[in-house]
């Protein structure tokens, strides 16, 4: 099994279990070794290789690697006593005993990934140093970057105690003044980082992901490169993902180039880098090597209001509008997947709003017979951080799960911000829901059971989809399959947002860009009009045309391209035109029933606070039944959603310890005297600091939403990540509804990246884990039946 830890509730029991992986020799030393033997070993190799190269006169070789390992011993001593604390304290904020995952697990693992590392690499300088082929300089330069890299997990530790003593027990979220939250943040990303993204890049992950990430991070930095020199920063050639050889062979300046752009560039880029894999060339190389489906239709909803009948009483119906949030009425596409072609899938009601893609956009088949409707249907929603991506980057994995499920899979292309912030997702999404609910005939399903599924910024639509349909009274799924979803919107710290100083995948800037974005932040770029008319992908795909027919033509010039060093002139990037942000919601978002909670009280709202009672009940009339973004009384819950762990007498004990001085200090203070971590020279990042008010609304954050509301959510089954920033989002959210009583499972996958759904080709962990979230699926669809699970053997 793929998980590094198991947790259940109720009926839907499972053995908990460790990854299965061919571990290399660091990965056996992390495994083997406990903490201290393991510093004590480095510590001693270090010494040795110290008196060994002071031995070997004044030369600057030998001078630097001495210099070298008397770092690494000064680092792993002052590493080993937070790591210990952590380590102490750490279960306090597991699920249960069975899942043993949080944040500060994840960093301890991490910092132990980069000793048995620097351990691994002594010892073969201990053996090698005296020999002819012993590489001096390959070795200085990674022992350097491994050096740097324990510095600043080092900083992130003591950045960790420090929440650690300032929260309570269990909590695993900064709680405090948003003043004091961005002081830590603005303290936090002036910390070095490039050295994670150079030859460290990807060390905490299975080693399997590693050349992937490489090669993402050569085509970021290029990307960026010709991104930054394009006037609007729009026409980007796709020539430029591969045309950069300085940064594959120096992986120092890929570091800082790759540091550079996570915390300078906007959103606009990662929306055209992510976006990158739509283009025709990419999508068909992915769909060559998935599953081959009988249906893969795009659909287009016409935006016409319909009616769908009351979960509590049927005769009366509520009225399902259009998505009308900043952009008024429009047409919602969703992708319909089917291994099979089934009954009423080839209809003329369906094919009338079919919506055409070009020469791949219909793949049914004539077959002699019509397979009959599943029982099944599965609504999946993609990730892509709220501003990018479609159904069609999520495509080729959605077919394996059609084949693997036997059920049609409408996959919801839903407006993306910054040009549809909130609540526009929210509304087409749950739009689109409903009508699936309603016309599941025509998909080919009977509509017997219905699963929510989707990955991180999906699985937060997946969980406000859900609130939102028991605000309505319309049926709710019969479960919910989330993939390292988020939970928790607002801009606060973490311990599992940590490793985003490290993870090439999710960096921190990145993520409050997104989130920005989403929440109306970020406002739309003012571009070249012809530019802007061709769109972004219209001018990937042209670039990609010009880069074949340059292959054709002259392959050698391209090589040579690739292969040149030279840096070329920069070109000044034009400055956008700035208009006033836009309101993040509409009218309605922030429209209260009797006892409002209105923006103002949002504001002055903590984490503490927003433990709140709430009803989800239908009003007498059903077209008046609570919207979305509405909540009902605001009382305070008796109950803290942030609980510890009934009956854990130690983190009583722990909280009453906790000194008033340590709460004044502050994260600021999270270092002693002498240690002074590396600090980033690109200059200031570009991200937002604050939260947008709207930030803490529970459609947005359902961590934060009322118990009510909560205990109307359908089985959530959750797939995590333990080295993801965002493992902290779904363990406190599983803890949440574990502390109200509801079905809950969460699942925590080892050394794989955020968004491994979308590598789940790439290697036999991510084929594993991908499997996982098929299985959650899987008893979404069909319950194991409890009166045989009772039965005696």
């Amino acid at each position: 099994m793929p998980q590094a830890a198991t947790g259940t509730s109720h009926s839907q029991q499972s053995q908990p279990g460790r990854a299965l992986k061919r571990p290399g020799r660091a990965s056996r030393l992390t495994n083997t070794m406990d903490l201290r033997t393991m510093t004590q070993s480095l510590v001693t190799l270090a010494e040795d290789n110290m008196a060994f190269f002071s031995s070997q006169g004044p030369g600057e070789t030998a001078r630097r690697l001495w210099d070298v390992f008397a770092g690494i011993r000064e680092q792993a001593l002052g590493l080993e006593p937070p790591l210990g604390h952590l380590l102490g304290k750490a279960h306090l904020f597991d699920l249960d005993a069975e899942t043993p995952a949080n944040g500060f697990r994840s960093l301890v693992h991490t910092a132990r990934c980069c000793l048995a590392h620097l351990l691994h690499k002594s010892r073969y300088v201990a053996a090698n140093r005296r020999s002819i082929f012993f590489r001096t300089s390959h070795n200085l330069a990674e022992l350097e970057a491994y050096l740097a890299a324990l510095t600043q997990l080092r900083a992130l530790a003591y950045y960790a105690q420090r929440l650690l003593d300032t929260n309570q027990p269990g909590r695993l979220f900064f709680e405090g003044d948003e003043r004091l939250i961005a002081d830590f943040l603005r303290e936090y990303v002036t910390l070095h980082k490039g050295c994670f993204y150079g030859r460290c890049l990807g060390f905490q992950f299975t080693p399997a992901i590693r050349p992937f990430l490489q090669t993402i991070s050569i085509g970021l930095v290029s990307f960026g490169e010709h991104y930054k020199r394009n006037e609007t920063g729009l026409g980007v050639t796709a020539s430029s993902l591969f045309t950069s050889g300085r940064f594959a062979i120096d992986p120092e300046l890929r570091g800082a180039e790759f540091e550079r752009i996570t915390q300078n560039l906007d959103v606009h880029f990662w929306k055209a880098f992510w976006n990158i894999t739509e283009i025709e060339v990419l999508s068909s190389l992915a769909n060559m090597a998935s599953a081959t489906v009988r249906v893969s239709r795009l659909l287009s909803l016409p935006p016409e209001a319909f009616e769908m009948p009351l979960t509590a009483d049927p005769k009366l119906t509520v009225t399902i509008s259009p998505a009308l949030a900043h952009t008024g009425p429009g047409p919602v596409l969703v992708r319909l997947i089917s291994y099979d072609l089934r009954e009423g899938q080839d209809s003329k009601e369906l094919s009338s709003l079919v919506k055409s893609e070009g020469p791949r956009s219909l793949e049914l088949r004539p077959r002699p017979q019509q397979a009959p409707r599943s029982r099944s249907l599965v609504v999946h929603i993609h990730g892509g951080g709220f501003v990018a991506q479609t159904s069609k980057s999520h495509e080729p994995y959605l077919k394996s799960w059609a084949q693997e499920l036997g059920a049609p899979i409408l996959s919801i292309d839903y407006s993306l911000a910054p040009e549809a912030p909130f609540p526009r997702a929210l509304e087409e999404c749950f739009y689109a829901y409903c009508w699936a609910v309603k016309h599941c005939a025509l998909l080919g399903s009977t509509g017997e059971r219905i699963c929510l599924a989707g990955d991180s910024a999906g699985g937060n639509l997946c969980f406000t989809v859900s609130l939102r349909a028991a605000a309505y009274g319309v049926r709710v799924p019969d479960g919910i399959m989330a993939a390292y979803p988020a939970t928790m919107l607002q801009s606060t710290a973490s311990p599992s947002r940590l490793l985003s100083l490290m993870d090439p995948l999710l960096p921190l800037s990145v993520l409050s860009k997104c989130v920005s974005a989403y929440a109306g932040g970020e406002t739309e770029d003012h571009s070249d009009s012809d530019q802007k008319a061709l769109g972004m992908m219209g001018l990937v795909r042209r670039d990609t045309a010009l880069l074949l027919r340059d292959l054709r033509l002259n392959a050698s010039s391209w090589l040579n391209s690739f292969l040149e060093l030279s840096k070329h002139k920069a070109h000044t990037n034009l400055v956008p035109v700035v208009e006033p942000m836009r309101r993040s919601v509409s009218e309605a978002a922030l429209a209260q029933p009797e006892g409002p909670l209105g923006t103002d009280s949002l504001k002055s709202l903590t984490l503490h606070d927003l433990s709140l009672e709430g009803s989800s009940e239908t009003s007498e009339n059903p077209e008046l039944s609570l919207s979305a973004e509405t909540l009902a009384s605001s009382t305070p819950s008796d109950v803290n959603f942030l609980l510890q762990s009934e009956g854990t007498v130690e983190g009583a004990k722990a909280q009453e310890e906790m000194s008033t001085k340590d709460r004044s200090r502050g994260v600021g203070a999270a270092f002693p005297e002498g240690f002074h971590p590396r600090r980033s020279s690109q200059g200031a990042t570009r991200m937002p600091l604050y939260s947008s008010p709207i930030a803490k609304n529970p459609f947005m954050s359902p961590l934060l939403a009322p118990d009510s509301m909560l205990q109307s959510l359908p089985p959530v089954h959750i797939v995590a990540c333990a080295l993801d920033p965002m493992l902290d989002d779904s363990v406190m959210f599983a803890r949440r509804l574990r502390s109200l009583g509801q079905p809950v499972t969460l699942r925590v996958v080892e050394d794989l990246p955020h968004g491994f759904l979308s590598l789940a080709a790439l290697c036999r962990e991510t084929r594993q884990a991908a499997a996982l979230c098929v299985e959650r699926i899987r008893l979404i669809l069909a319950p194991p039946d409890p009166r045989a699970a009772a039965a005696p053997v």
